[in-house]
């Protein structure tokens, strides 16, 4: 039994800023010219986070309403960003053909593959096929809106894709047979506090040397070297 969970930005594709370009649209709608996204940290951080740091650095109240809405909004600016730039999303470097490799091996292997990621569900399923993946491979699926406590964290998301897994499977996997693959340190450490394993993957802000410094077991630029992935996901 083997869990590999994929984060989506900057790890599994890229959307050429769609997404913080939608965000900026949604916040200039509700707080006028003066919004400003610097200083917010996006890479490796949820959703929900991100729009409630926004919303109170502006002077609204972050409640759950108010997330809510901005939400609604930012999906809505997102949908259009996509449908207005056919072929902005696409899969980094490799994305594919591991996948690919991965499912052709899923029956024979005990594997499951899933998603663990700071976005939203329906934005990043959006993302996904974007990027001409099915999103249905994704067998358990662990949101940015997912965590079961307040303030929400990342390491709190492998916890719930445990669960997810024993309520698809039937059966307990135990931590060390999950392999988290992201592009952040935020990433390698909610890994390695919940006992899982972390393949860091460069094509984000942060290299693969610098993914290993914050304690990823493996780490490449980007994933095309496939059989060298797999063969490492499989050890």
């Amino acid at each position: 039994m083997t869990l590999i969970l994929f984060d989506i930005d900057a790890t599994m594709l890229t959307t050429k800023r769609a997404g913080i370009e939608a965000i900026e649209e949604v916040g200039r709608e509700l707080f006028g010219t003066r919004f400003a996204i610097d200083g917010v940290s996006f890479a490796g951080s949820l959703d929900p986070v991100i729009i409630a740091e926004l919303i109170a650095r502006h002077g609204g109240e972050p409640s759950d309403e108010a997330i809510h809405d901005f939400r609604v909004r930012y999906t809505g600016a997102f949908e259009r960003a996509l449908a207005s730039e056919p072929g902005r999303v696409r899969a980094l470097p490799g994305v594919r053909d591991a996948i690919d490799s991965l499912l052709a091996l899923r029956d024979k292997e005990g594997l499951t593959l899933g998603v663990l990621t700071g976005n939203y569900p329906e934005t990043g399923a959006m993302k996904i096929a974007g990027a001409g993946i099915d999103p249905a491979i994704f067998e358990v699926c662990v949101w940015g809106s997912d965590s079961p406590h307040r303030p929400p964290r990342r390491e709190h998301l492998p916890p719930v894709a445990f669960e997810r897994y024993h309520a698809r499977r039937s059966v307990r996997i135990a931590p060390e047979r999950v392999t988290i693959i992201g592009d952040t340190p935020h990433d390698v450490s909610c890994a390695l506090l919940n006992g899982c394993r972390c393949l860091g993957v460069g094509t984000g802000m942060f290299s693969a040397a610098q993914l290993l410094e914050s304690g990823a077991q493996h780490a490449v630029d980007d994933l095309s070297d496939t059989r060298g992935v797999v063969d490492w996901l499989l050890r």
